[in-house]
């Protein structure tokens, strides 16, 4: 039954997740969803967030009970080797909601593939390398056509590398478990995670059911870059730069996969379309961000202009 207040429901409260639900839940949202095990479940709760189980071998429970009166839906359950878990078990339950306003389904630069450091854009073809890129590909798919035959108000939003407190390299660097690996002109693109919860708020104020962003920050850069960084801020030695073709013999499958794929993404839409102004435009603002949120007593370091900007 409706409340009269804004309700979210997120499939799947990880990182990304939490922070909207988190920033909704002091503008006074119902904010609840899923999670996988009891343990998160009470976490969660202990933040206001009321959590359900959920994966793949367990359904939601009274599915359409518990969606009733929702408003907005945030799907951030990544696909397995059998598909999307949210459409193959709710996808019927979906469509029959009433009053869905806004639908965000999180995927991943990941498919736009490998382009040399070439510039992608929303409209750039999709050519996923890795197998689970080609399942985000194909998920996305899925939930556009949810749009399209259901005319549900779902809207892609393809994240580039996520961090943030707890997630970061400031973090790894702390825990002394990083390295600094040299590939010349690779890059990486990457997002903090209060700015994917910036760009969703937005769109979420400006519904544009079917609507696909890129959500990135302005500068794609080395890893190695990023490395040293965060070893300047926390006032530690720099450690020295290890070949990539070195340090690929002692990685595993996932952490090859990573380096795969060299692109730059434009992130020209989120600006053009939802009014954003990125809270961290850069690594180096977000690393501060993330060692001031840790305790960190940082170390000043000059703020450089970057290289190269992932949007013209």
């Amino acid at each position: 039954m409706t409340s009269g207040r804004p309700h979210l429901f997120c499939f799947g409260l990880g990182f990304s997740a939490r922070a909207l639900g988190l920033r909704l839940h002091q503008e006074g949202w119902i904010v609840e969803g899923t999670c996988r095990g009891r343990e998160n479940q009470e976490r969660l709760q202990a933040l206001g967030i009321t959590a359900h189980l959920f994966d793949r071998g367990r359904p939601l429970a009274s599915a359409r009970e518990r969606l009733d009166g929702v408003t907005d839906m945030l799907i951030s359950v990544p696909p397995d080797t059998d598909g999307d878990p949210v459409l193959d078990h709710h996808g019927a339950d979906l469509a029959a909601v009433p009053g869905v306003r806004w639908i965000g389904y999180l995927s991943t630069t990941g498919v736009y593939g490998d382009t040399g450091g070439a510039l992608v854009n929303e409209e750039s073809s999709l050519k996923p390398t890795q197998a689970r890129s080609r399942r985000r590909a194909a998920a996305e798919d899925a939930w556009l056509d949810m749009h399209r035959q259901h005319g549900l108000p779902v809207h892609v939003f393809r994240l580039a590398g996520i961090y943030g407190p707890g997630r970061s390299t400031v973090d790894q660097v702390r825990a002394g478990d990083v390295r600094r690996v040299d590939k010349p002109g690779h890059l990486f693109s990457r997002i903090h995670v209060d700015d994917i919860a910036q760009v969703l708020r937005a769109s979420m104020a400006r519904p544009d059911p079917g609507r696909i962003y890129n959500v990135c920050d302005d500068e794609p850069a080395a890893p190695a870059d990023v490395v040293a960084y965060a070893c300047r801020l926390l006032g530690v030695d720099v450690p020295e730069a290890v070949p990539f073709d070195e340090a690929a013999a002692g990685m595993s499958a996932m952490a090859l996969s990573f380096w795969a794929d060299n692109r730059r993404v434009d992130n020209s839409r989120i600006k053009r379309e939802l009014g954003i102004h990125l809270s961290y435009p850069d690594y180096r603002h977000g690393l501060a961000a993330v060692a001031a949120a840790r305790g960190v007593a940082a170390v000043p370091v000059a703020q450089t202009a970057p290289a190269e900007t992932a949007s013209p």
